[in-house]
C-alpha cells in the first residue's frame, strides 16, 4: 500500500470535516444569532467547544459509515475511490455554501461514496443505503417538522398567561442551552462521520481490521469540525435565521430542543447518519408555523427541499467523475 495516498486520502478527508463545520455552523446557531440570544462570536465559540465535545460522544454513527454504506475497497484503488468521494462531498458543500443552501454535508458524502464506489466497481451495499440513509433522510425532516410543531404549540400553552416580556428574555436564557445541545448532537452525528471514512482508510491500508476508532482520529475529526464551525457560514446562517422565517426565542428554543432530541435519538438509539441540516430546518418551519402557515416562506423552504433531494446524485456524479480523472492519472 502506498502511504502517499493513505496520507492525502486522509487529509482530505480532514479537509472534508473542515468545511462541514463551516457549512453546518448555522445548523447550530442561526436560530440564536437571529433572535440575539447570543451573539455571533459566542454562538460560533460555543458551537466549536460543543462540536468538539460532542465528537467524543458515541461511535455508532462512525460505525454504520465505515461498514454500512459500501464494500471496504481495497489496495491504492479503494484508497482512490475514498478520495473521489471527499472530493465530490467538498465541492458539493462549496456549490451549496457559495449559494447559501442549507443542504446535507451528510448526504453529500454518502452520495459520493456511492458515486466513487460505482465507478470503481466496489459494491454499494444497497439495503444499508435504504435503511440507514434514504429512510432516516426522509423520516426525520418529516418528525422534525412535525415534533417542532407540537413542541411549539406546548410552549404557547403552557406560557400562554406569561407576561410577554419575562417570557422573551427567559427564552433567550434557555436558548443557550438548546443550541448548545444542538451544537453536541452536531458533533455526535457529523465529526462521526468522517471517523468512518478514516477507518476505512487505514483498514483498506493495513493498519487495523476492525471497526475501532483511534484517539488521534477522534482528536483530529473533532479539532478540524469545531475549527471549521468556529469560522463560521454566514450565507447559510442567514437563510435558517432569517429567510425561512423571523423568529421569536420560544420558537427558536423549540427548533433547537426538536432537533437535539431527534439527533440524540438516532445517534444513540439507531446508528443512524442522519443530516442535521435536514433536522434543525424542519424543525424550524414546524415551529414558525405555529404563528400561522403562511408565516413560513414556502418558497424558500421548496428551494431548499429541492437542494436535498438533488445533494446524494449531484455528490454522486462529481465523485464518479474525480474517480475517472484519477484513475486515469494514476491507476
Amino acid at each position: 500500500m502506498d502511504t502517499f495516498s493513505l496520507v492525502v486520502t486522509v487529509a482530505v478527508a480532514l479537509g472534508f470535516t473542515y468545511t462541514n463545520g463551516f457549512h453546518d455552523s448555522a445548523n447550530a446557531i442561526a436560530t440564536s444569532v437571529s433572535t440575539r440570544a447570543l451573539t455571533p462570536r459566542a454562538a460560533l465559540l460555543m458551537a466549536a467547544v460543543m462540536n468538539l465535545i460532542g465528537a467524543f460522544a458515541g461511535s455508532g454513527v462512525a460505525k454504520t459509515v465505515s461498514k454500512g454504506i459500501i464494500e471496504t475497497p481495497h489496495g491504492d484503488h479503494g484508497m482512490w475511490i475514498l478520495f473521489s468521494a471527499l472530493v465530490g462531498a467538498i465541492a458539493w458543500n462549496l456549490i451549496t455554501w457559495y449559494f447559501g443552501l442549507p443542504s446535507s454535508s451528510s448526504h453529500a458524502l454518502f452520495g459520493g461514496m456511492v458515486g466513487a464506489a460505482l465507478a470503481g466497481g466496489i459494491g454499494v451495499i444497497w439495503h444499508g443505503v435504504i435503511e440507514k440513509v434514504v429512510i432516516p433522510m426522509v423520516v426525520s425532516p418529516v418528525v422534525g417538522l412535525i415534533v417542532g410543531y407540537l413542541v411549539m404549540t406546548a410552549i404557547m400553552w403552557l406560557f400562554r398567561r406569561a407576561n410577554p416580556h419575562r417570557a422573551q428574555r427567559g427564552f433567550r436564557i434557555a436558548q443557550t442551552v438548546s443550541a448548545a445541545a444542538m451544537a453536541l448532537g452536531h458533533g455526535l452525528q457529523d465529526a462521526a462521520k468522517t471517523m468512518g471514512v478514516v477507518v476505512m482508510a487505514l483498514t483498506i491500508a493495513g493498519h487495523q481490521d476492525d471497526a475501532s476508532i483511534p484517539l488521534w482520529v477522534k482528536l483530529a475529526c473533532a479539532t478540524m469540525l469545531s475549527l471549521g464551525t468556529y469560522a463560521g457560514g454566514w450565507r447559510i446562517m442567514r437563510t435558517l435565521g432569517r429567510r425561512i422565517i423571523e423568529l421569536q426565542p420560544p420558537q427558536g428554543f423549540a427548533a433547537e430542543s426538536t432537533a437535539a432530541s431527534i439527533m440524540y435519538a438516532a445517534s444513540y438509539g439507531f446508528s443512524a447518519p442522519i443530516s442535521t441540516t435536514h433536522v434543525i430546518t424542519s424543525a424550524i418551519m414546524g415551529a414558525g408555523a405555529t404563528k400561522r402557515v403562511k408565516a413560513v416562506r414556502w418558497g424558500v423552504a421548496k428551494n431548499i427541499v429541492t437542494g436535498w433531494f438533488i445533494t446524494m446524485p449531484a455528490a454522486a456524479v462529481v465523485a464518479a467523475v474525480v474517480y475517472a480523472v484519477v484513475h486515469f492519472a494514476f491507476e
